[in-house]
């Protein structure tokens, strides 16, 4: 079912009071397209797939329903008292901080117990407050598997199931575990399940058929991938002209935020120290950057304390951040479906904005398959040297190793949207130099021997078990 519903207002829905309290708070008057097509078949009892594209609205839309069924279904007795009524699970952690904060806004006036578990932070904290029972639970995959094999929660009384960007489920190699919490579930006849995603794959629609009961497909605007109302274009630079040109565009632009996506960690840090060194007030955001502190600084950007956001693909879906004037692609993403969400940070909820990307020599070839993906070309151009800014020196400073692997110093691309990528595992060296021990005081001097014997008798010493010798 495709669709482009015209608009309804909350008002006009079959909504209780204490849902139509939490919209009003959170400042919603007409529906969303997607909210539109799917609340209705929602309210009605069904099971949903809904598409759209990133940014119209989807978390609200399942929260309202979820919400309304909640309320109006008594509550099963729970004689354990430990499994929640909706389990809702998302690819990353931001995205799950998302919901939670959405869900609380939107279900402020319902009285619901709302909880979310996700890695890096407050594992003994998060694990008591589930054991405490909560009526809504948010959380990755990962995680959720973590505490139910502790036996911390239970799922054979949930009435709702949410699976929110299922296509990143496939991506970042989650299926699996997406399919043991669902198995876990009562039957889809037993309980209500919503599946929303941006894109709905073949692979998403077997997850949708196979887990939930009669499902309703919605895909708003499926023709179109990207939102109408961003102008978006392509710079093509060579290598030594990207920085300089961004530092073009971001003067000539003067985005009010705006948010710069790289492929590698290694290349936000440095292109965050470069900004600073302009005067913008920037950060760079990236997976080995500690839970607590992507946190503080996604908040910062938020408040507008800083103005610029360099970002790999962990932040390029599911975060909602109001009024990212501009999106700048510094490295075109090899995965076409990562330029989709990339862009989608700005244009939100109806607004307009910009989003500009550099295709460089080692990038370019990406083009191709995003053009094909999103249905058209990109307009382009050649920049003149008379908009390049040059780059200042960035003061040298020492920065603090985030991870044994590398972390800043380290070249590993960060793929999160390959099936390896998107977890931040950081991998140990495999080669170690044995100790070599220190020469005995008591031993007597001796005329050393040429530098290239030390070094072949060093590596046989690692190698080779030691000999007794006797002459």
């Amino acid at each position: 079912m495709t669709t482009g519903s015209n608009p309804i207002e909350f008002a006009a829905l079959d909504l209780p009071e204490e849902v139509r309290r939490g919209i009003v708070d959170a400042g919603f008057t007409d529906c969303t397209p997607i909210q539109a097509s799917t609340l209705p078949l929602a309210l009605a009892g069904h099971d949903v797939a809904g598409q759209a594209q990133t940014g119209t609205g989807k978390t609200a839309a399942y929260l309202i329903g979820a919400f309304t069924r909640l309320l109006r279904v008594p509550r099963r007795s729970l004689p354990r008292g430990s499994s929640p009524r909706a389990l809702i699970i998302a690819p990353t952690r931001e995205l799950v901080i998302q919901i939670r904060e959405e869900a609380e806004l939107l279900g402020k006036h319902c009285g619901f117990s709302i909880h979310a578990v996700y890695g890096g932070v407050d594992y003994a904290k998060q694990l008591d407050r589930l054991k405490a029972g909560v009526d809504v639970l948010v959380g990755t995959p990962g995680r959720l598997i973590d505490y139910f094999k502790q036996h911390a929660y239970h799922l054979d009384q949930a009435e709702i199931l949410v699976i929110d960007e299922a296509d990143r489920m496939f991506d970042m190699g989650f299926i699996d575990d997406l399919r043991f919490l669902v198995r876990r579930m009562p039957m889809p006849d037993r309980r209500q399940s919503f599946l929303y995603s941006a894109t709905l794959s073949q692979r998403v629609l077997e997850l949708a058929y196979e887990h939930m009961n009669r499902v309703e497909r919605v895909a708003v605007h499926q023709d179109r991938v990207t939102a109408d109302n961003v102008e978006q274009r392509v710079f093509h630079v060579g290598q030594q002209e990207k920085l300089p040109t961004l530092l073009g565009l971001i003067a000539q632009e003067n985005p009010t935020r705006g948010l710069i996506f790289v492929n590698t960690r290694t290349m936000a840090a440095r292109l965050g120290d470069q900004l600073e060194a302009h005067g913008y007030a920037a950060g760079a955001l990236a997976g080995d950057i500690d839970q607590r502190k992507r946190i503080k600084l996604l908040d910062r950007f938020k408040t507008g304390e800083i103005r610029l956001l360099v970002a790999t693909d962990v932040a390029s879906r599911g975060l909602h951040i109001e009024a990212v004037s501009h999106v700048f692609n510094y490295d075109l993403p090899q995965d076409p479906e990562d330029y989709v969400h990339r862009i989608g940070r700005t244009a939100r909820a109806g607004a307009s904005g910009k989003a500009f990307s550099l295709a460089c020599e080692q990038y370019v070839y990406s083009l191709e398959a995003i053009e094909a993906l999103i249905g058209h070309r990109l307009p382009y151009e050649f920049p003149e040297e008379s908009m390049f800014v040059r780059p200042l020196p960035v003061p040298r400073r020492a920065r603090p190793r985030t991870h044994p692997g590398g972390g800043h110093g380290s070249g590993e691309r960060e793929r999160s949207g390959s099936r390896r990528g998107g977890r931040d595992r950081d991998r140990p060296s495999t080669t170690t130099e044995p100790p070599v021990a220190a020469p005995s005081s008591k031993e007597p001097s001796a005329t050393p021997a040429p530098k290239r014997k030390r070094r072949r008798r060093r590596k046989r010493s690692g190698t080779e078990p030691a000999t007794n010798v006797v002459e």
